[in-house]
């Protein structure tokens, strides 16, 4: 498990985190997001002991990870795929980690197949694609077959059957027991791998709730309505202050109003209803609004 608890990080006159407070328990994919500058990395650093906090903690399994030595048996992470030597090879970037960390050399072999890499092994790692940078990060994350996991951004790079590939890892790692904690900026793979979300804004944290808690706080729910008389419940919604926008011959997009409250003046005005239908806002439009009053960095700001 991991554990920060009031963690503060600040740089100058800066605050990179801010009281920040939140678990990560074993056997679930927890889900680390939040907009740019957010201080997503900064708190997976400090995780790590690779920066040192202002003011909190961070555990991992109840004690600071620097106290740990050969800490890969206790956690791994891929924090930057391009933080590797361009001149080592893959294999041998991995056995100077298993060296260090008191680990077999078989396990070398052993996470180059498992991410796929194993044809690769030789070759040096300057002339890897992304992708490959990232298969290899997650190769030395995976070498100490440890119970604590973190991924920043980890499918940065990857193909649609590498992007595939890692969402059934990281469920498999779950599954296993393991503590799972993945930072992404892609709602998408959000939705379709993490179990749990920890949101985070400026450095403060907005949402620690499940993918489906998170996405039900989002206010934009809609109703998808298809009727032979569209144009004529489209004026009955508008006057009852909906917002129904066409969306092909027969059918309307109504924001304003429930599903049920849409079939009530259908019926009270005699319309025939084809389908009606809720949708709650996807995990992308609740983040962009909730996340709205917290972004650091927008297009077009003149600050």
């Amino acid at each position: 498990m991991i554990e920060v608890n009031g963690l503060t990080k600040r740089y100058g006159d800066v605050l990179a985190v801010d009281d920040l407070s939140f678990t990560v328990p074993p056997g679930q994919v927890t889900g680390f997001l939040g907009p740019n500058g957010a201080g997503k990395s900064t708190t997976l650093r400090m995780i790590l002991g690779l920066n040192r906090p202002t003011a909190g903690t961070a555990t991992i399994d109840g004690r600071p990870f620097a106290e740990r030595r050969a800490g890969l048996h206790h956690a791994g992470a891929l924090l930057d795929a391009g933080d590797v030597h361009p001149g080592r090879s893959a294999a041998a970037h991995l056995s100077a980690l298993a060296r260090g960390n008191g680990l077999p050399r078989r396990r070398v072999h052993q996470v180059l197949e498992e991410v796929g890499l194993a044809g690769a092994a030789r070759r040096r790692v300057g002339g890897f694609s992304l992708g490959m940078r990232q298969r290899l990060g997650i190769a030395s994350a995976l070498l100490g077959d440890p119970p604590v996991l973190l991924f920043d951004e980890p499918v940065n790079g990857l193909d649609p059957e590498g992007v595939r590939w890692v969402r059934g890892l990281f469920r498999r790692l779950a599954a296993e027991g393991r503590t799972v904690l993945v930072s992404s900026h892609l709602m998408s793979e959000m939705q379709n791998t993490a179990d749990r979300l920890v949101v985070v804004g400026r450095g403060q944290l907005i949402a620690e709730e499940t993918v489906a808690e998170f996405a039900a706080r989002g206010t934009r729910a809609r109703v998808t309505v298809r009727t032979p008389e569209s144009a004529r419940l489209a004026a009955v919604l508008t006057a009852a202050g909906a917002v129904a926008a066409a969306d092909g011959l027969d059918a309307l997009t109504v924001t304003g109003l429930s599903a049920a409250r849409v079939g009530e003046l259908a019926f009270q005005n005699r319309i025939l209803l084809h389908e009606l239908a809720a949708r709650t806002a996807s995990l992308e439009e609740a983040f962009m609004e909730l996340t709205a009053d917290r972004v650091e960095y927008r297009a077009g700001d003149r600050r």
